[in-house]
Formats: C-alpha cells, structure tokens, sequence
C-alpha cells in the first residue's frame, strides 16, 4: 500500500511579500491620485463652462425670459427671476416661467458658488455677463489669468 503524505506546511504569503505588495500599490497611489484629481477639477471646470456658455441651460432660461418679457432679467431680479415672476412687471401675465428646472437654490456651479450675474453687462453691454468664481471661490471680475469662467471671452 502506498502511502500518502500530507504536507503539513500551510500556503500562505510571506510578511515580505505582503509589505512588498502594499508599497508597489501605495507606489501606484501615489501617481494615480493627483491625476485623477486634475481629471475631477477638469470635468467640473467643463461642466460650469457648459452651464455658462451661450448654448448652456441658464442662457436658454434668460433667452425664453427675454422672448416673453422683452428683456434680460436686470441684476437686482437675478436668476431667481428664472423662476419665479418678479414684482414689478408691467404685465404678469408675460411670464411664462419657470424657465430653468429646479429651484434658485440649486442653481450653483460644481464648486458649490452662486453664478455671478449682470444686467447690462459691463463685457456684454446689450445683453448680459455671467460667470462663475471658479475653483478659489474668489470674483477675479474677470482679470487676465484669473479662474473665473465667464460667457464672453477675453480680449
């Protein structure tokens, strides 16, 4: 009769091999994060810059509140004119809002800023500037170099 052995020894990793393990990954961590970071700060920077943009949703809203009412909502009606019908219009019944969905709360670029709004604007004298403050959060008012991100470009 033969025999079976039975190898006591159980298989398993060495600690070297698993402390090697965990630095080849935070290796890869290491340069992985940072670029996935550049590539999160570029999607949100596109997503203002679409909402900003003469095609984007809140220019669509201010274009159709135009078309009704016969002009941009001026600065101190704001977006939330987009709405909600302001006090003061010559005839109520002009408005035919909302023109944006959701509500003037939820109206914040990915950096979690209110849009910055102007009519007249001082860039774009016959209609309006819009922009947000960008990733610093600061209103560079639209300076060279600034991260602003606005609806006209700069000259």
């Amino acid at each position: 009769m033969k025999r079976i052995r039975r190898d006591r020894r159980r298989r398993a990793f060495t600690l070297l091999e698993v402390l090697l393990v965990a630095g080849i990954l935070a290796l890869l961590a290491a340069f992985a994060v940072p670029a996935l970071m550049k590539q999160a700060d570029k999607a949100k920077i596109g997503i203002a810059t679409a909402a900003v943009g003469r095609n984007g949703p809140i220019a669509k809203g201010l274009d159709n509140f135009r078309f009704d009412i016969g002009r941009y909502p001026d600065t101190s009606e704001g977006l939330a004119a987009l709405f909600k019908a302001p006090s003061g219009l010559d005839d109520e019944g002009k408005w035919k809002g909302p023109y944006i969905e959701g509500t003037p709360e939820e109206l914040r670029d990915p950096w979690d800023n209110e849009y910055e709004y102007k009519s007249p604007g001082e860039v774009n004298e016959s209609s309006y500037d819009l922009w947000s403050r960008g990733l610093d959060g600061k209103d560079d008012g639209g300076k060279e170099g600034s991260d602003d991100i606005k609806n006209w470009r700069d000259k």
